[in-house]
């Protein structure tokens, strides 16, 4: 008898995941149209391999493995991808995760997404010029700015120093 309940049980659980709650989810990349787009080919030969795995196929790089965790001079952070301005050094602190970590991006360059990868959602982060994959975003940031944490892959970045 705990053998049939359990099977109902386990039946329910997985009905209530059906294709008409997936009907109703939206892919902002899917719908958007970004001012640079180019075939795979192009990126590939544009990107270094770290960069591409990050940027165009949504990977994540270890963590405390980019140089840009440490960087605190002044300047801005730009995509790798497409050279767009995404990130200043004063919006960026140590969240201690091994990743650069900012509580804000530049207003218009950086697009939002849900990413479902791991079972639950998360907000990720898109240059808004080529949609290429920035990080996440979490809502344990600083209290006493934003309470935002855009964690950001540092193969995403580059860095141009103010002068």
């Amino acid at each position: 008898m705990k053998n049939l309940l359990l099977v109902g049980l386990i039946t329910l659980l997985f009905s209530c995941n059906g294709t008409a709650q997936k009907s109703t989810e939206t892919n902002t990349k899917e719908k958007e149209t970004f001012k640079v787009v180019k075939s795979d080919k192009e990126w590939k030969e544009l990107l270094t391999k770290d960069q591409y795995y990050v940027l165009r196929q949504e990977g994540t790089e270890r963590p405390f493995s980019s140089p840009l965790n440490k960087v605190t001079q002044a300047g801005t952070f730009h995509c790798a991808a497409c050279n767009t301005p995404l990130y200043e050094t004063k919006h960026k602190f140590d969240s201690g995760t091994g990743w650069p970590s900012f509580d804000r991006g530049i207003d218009g360059n950086i697009a939002y997404d849900s990413d479902r990868k791991l079972g639950y959602v998360r907000t990720e982060l898109v240059c808004g010029t080529c949609g290429g994959h920035l990080g996440h975003m979490f809502n344990d940031g600083p209290s006493d700015t934003t309470g935002k944490r855009h964690c950001i892959n540092g193969d995403a970045l580059t860095f141009e120093p103010t002068n």
